[in-house]
């Protein structure tokens, strides 16, 4: 195995083009859950991201274009399953498993024409002073704008819960719809806000994908990324700072048996591909094992503005 072939330098680089997929659609279903509500179909909303996003990119040249139309397409998808539980008290688990199933099979149909072609590409960004650096400007400081875009979300969410009044009432109707309803606050409103806003992150994440990662759209391209996604909420305790640690984890354990693999490592094909999945697992079973939790005491109940 040929250690010295891994650059430093590019490693560090691919894991923030790995990672920022999943930390558009964790911090999404962070921020649904912190309103009580749990979305199981992260994946369908990300795979309807990747296709729409693609193909708006793609019939008007402009990969921008493309992210805008994903946000909202997945936002609008986010909406049916906002209704379905929040008006029609629809159980919650059953409907996101119902969402990603319609976000897989709509993405196939829409992407039949697509599959082949490339996506147009998405320019750099050069920083004034950084990105010239010697070693961190390449690394850190020549990416995308939907990479920064995904760190400054990170920012932004975390004031917004911490340090705002509308941050306090998301919150509050996360850990007692009952009590935030009694308070006078429209329940509803303030979770189909939170969907709505998931769903957007997801559609950008996966358009982050199939613009940018990949770039082209092949069928089932997000390959479990919502589950992960998922995951990594479960992981991060609920919390901005660790979404984006456990989602720069999951990219870097990615990028790291790739490399492995080119590096011609005595290991299995199917094991190192496999790992990133499996340490996942591994983290959440300690994690449930240590009983360290921070869900939001009304995840998953439906309410009903008469009880």
């Amino acid at each position: 195995m040929d250690l010295g072939s891994i650059n430093p330098v590019l490693l560090v680089a691919s894991i923030m083009v790995s990672a920022t997929p999943i930390l558009l659609a964790a911090i999404g279903e962070m921020v649904v859950e912190k309103a009580g509500v749990l979305n199981l179909g992260v994946e369908g909303m990300m795979i309807t991201g990747a296709v729409v996003g693609f193909a708006v990119a793609v019939t008007s040249g402009n990969p921008y274009f493309g992210f805008l139309a994903a946000a909202a397409a997945s936002a609008v998808l986010s909406l049916s399953f906002g209704v379905l539980t929040q008006f029609l008290l629809s159980n919650q688990v059953a409907t996101g498993l119902g969402l990603t199933l319609v976000g897989l099979g709509l993405s196939s149909l829409i992407g039949k024409p697509y599959e082949g072609m490339k996506a147009p590409p998405i320019s750099k960004v050069h920083i004034p002073g950084l990105s010239d650096m010697p070693v961190f400007g390449k690394m850190l400081f020549s990416h995308d704008v939907m990479i920064y875009v995904s760190l400054l979300l990170v920012v932004a969410v975390w004031a917004f819960l911490k340090y705002t009044r509308a941050g306090l009432i998301l919150r509050a109707v996360g850990e007692s719809h009952d009590s935030a309803h009694a308070l006078g606050y429209k329940v509803v409103t303030v979770r189909l806000m939170a969907i709505f806003f998931g769903g957007a992150c997801a559609g950008l994440g996966g358009a982050y994908l199939s613009l940018v990662r990949v770039p082209q759209w092949t069928e089932g391209m997000t390959a479990g990324a919502g589950w992960i996604a998922l995951a990594i909420v479960v992981f991060a305790s609920w919390r901005a700072g660790r979404v984006l640690i456990g989602a720069y984890l999951f990219g870097g354990v990615t990028v790291l048996q790739l490399n492995l693999q080119a590096a011609g490592a005595n290991v299995p094909v199917a094991l190192l591909s496999a790992s990133p999945y499996l340490i996942t697992i591994i983290v959440l079973v300690f994690i449930s094992a240590r009983g360290a939790h921070g869900a939001p005491g009304s995840l998953g109940r439906s309410f009903h503005a008469s009880h």
